[in-house]
């Protein structure tokens, strides 16, 4: 192999997806020469998004694929309420309380700082997406379809010499080089809505937040600085499919209408009858004996999503593909030991994140009263001066927060 060829010059890899790990592949590729070609099945960039979390793990990979410039912090001052539905409220946990080197985004807010970032005159293929992935020695032969720009549908093939599948939880490439969803996809029983609510809701400041939390179902309020505050809408349900037989705002009505609603919960609801922006889906875990299948593999939700309970999902999502770049670099004439070494190197970490995406599940939604009472008592704990002192010493030198906070790719 030539050292042209060693370096990655003018080796292209196609990407499915252009959220955040799809984005942030093409930059590390790009960065030790090959050229990457990124394919969207939409019909144009997306923006806006929920609020999300970027731990230091994230910020380190946000550093080096030079994202960190365009992106700021935007964790709000102001307190956060435990409320309930007749308008009582009283000091809860707070956003500022987080242990690690966090940072409260929107995931639109990321999107945008990567797509800043990507080289310039990259390949942008949009309303495209791959019908068949066929590895040969030495590449993949791709089958495109693209529906941009014409009343027809223009299907062609394309060789490349890698294909990473950047494109979420129900990702097509892999369906395509893996199997399909069946086998990889474990449901935890929850749905969750979220929403950037269009003005600040009546009963808080603008920076102050808001956890409605009963029995298998809640409402958190994220207040955000320099933006409305965003709203998002948990609940269990012993019927995945069921919930999607009914509009997004007639089911959740009718979960959250046992009792009215209260001020808080009812202008939420409100809201999200008027929003044509706005997630509702499924609370799944990705979990896969492998990531990678010769010259395709997957990263971020598409090959492990955490799920938002465990707040990695952005931090994966940067992590995971700029240790991929250094792997692929360091052993740049033997694609499958890089990627071999990619995988056992980051599995530790994510096999973590997913833990976190269960065991704190129930801080967000409690699916019972026991998890409900723990929950209370937990958010009692830490606003009492003693308790709360201990409780963050002890939360901010745990394993959880040094793995949030390790820079995965450094060694």
């Amino acid at each position: 192999m030539s050292c042209a060829e060693a370096s990655g010059k003018d080796r292209r890899v196609l990407i499915v997806g252009l959220g955040i790990s799809g984005m942030a592949t093409a930059i590390r590729l790009s960065q030790i020469g090959w050229t990457p070609v990124i394919v969207e099945r939409a019909p144009a960039r997306r923006t806006g998004g929920n609020f999300v979390i970027v731990f230091g793990s994230g910020r380190s990979a946000a550093a080096r694929l030079g994202i960190s410039p365009h992106l700021r912090d935007r964790r709000p001052t102001g307190t956060s309420y435990e409320c309930d539905r007749n308008g009582g409220r009283r000091v809860g946990m707070n956003f500022i309380d987080l242990p690690g080197e966090a940072w409260m985004v929107l995931r639109g807010d990321v999107e945008a700082a990567a797509f800043q970032t990507l080289p310039e005159g990259i390949e942008i293929r949009y309303s495209t997406m791959p019908m068949k992935i066929d590895q040969h020695t030495g590449g993949v032969s791709v089958t495109l379809s693209d529906s941009a720009g014409s009343a027809n549908t223009t299907v062609y093939t394309e060789e490349f010499d890698l294909v990473v599948g950047a494109d979420g939880l129900r990702s097509t490439v892999r369906r395509l080089a893996f199997g399909p969803d069946e086998k990889y996809l474990r449901r935890l029983n929850h749905i969750v809505a979220t929403f950037e609510m269009p003005r600040k809701l009546g009963d808080l400041a603008i920076e102050d937040g808001a956890w409605l939390v009963e029995s298998g179902r809640s409402l958190i309020i994220y207040p955000m600085r320099d933006r409305m505050p965003t709203a998002q809408l948990s609940y269990r349900t012993d019927d995945v499919d069921a919930e999607f037989t009914e509009p997004a705002a007639v089911r959740l009505r009718k979960v959250f209408g046992s009792t009215p609603y209260g001020p808080i919960l009812g202008e939420v609801l409100d809201a999200f009858d008027g929003t044509d922006e706005y997630l509702f889906d499924s609370v799944e875990q990705v979990h896969m004996d492998r990531w990678h299948n010769d010259r395709v593999v997957l990263v971020g939700d598409a090959a492990w999503c955490e799920t938002m309970y465990s707040g990695l999902g952005v931090s994966s999502a940067l992590a995971g593909p700029d240790l991929l770049g250094t792997m692929v670099q360091r052993y740049a004439n033997d694609l499958n030991t890089a990627l071999t070494e990619w995988e056992r190197s980051l599995r530790p970490f994510i096999d973590a994140y997913q833990s976190y995406g269960l065991t704190q599940r129930f801080f967000f939604t409690p699916e019972n009263r026991t998890e409900l009472l723990l929950r209370r008592v937990v958010a009692w704990l830490v606003h009492t001066p003693f308790t709360r002192a201990l409780l963050t010493s002890l939360t901010r030198g745990s394993k959880a927060a040094r793995l949030k906070d390790q820079d995965i790719a450094a060694g």
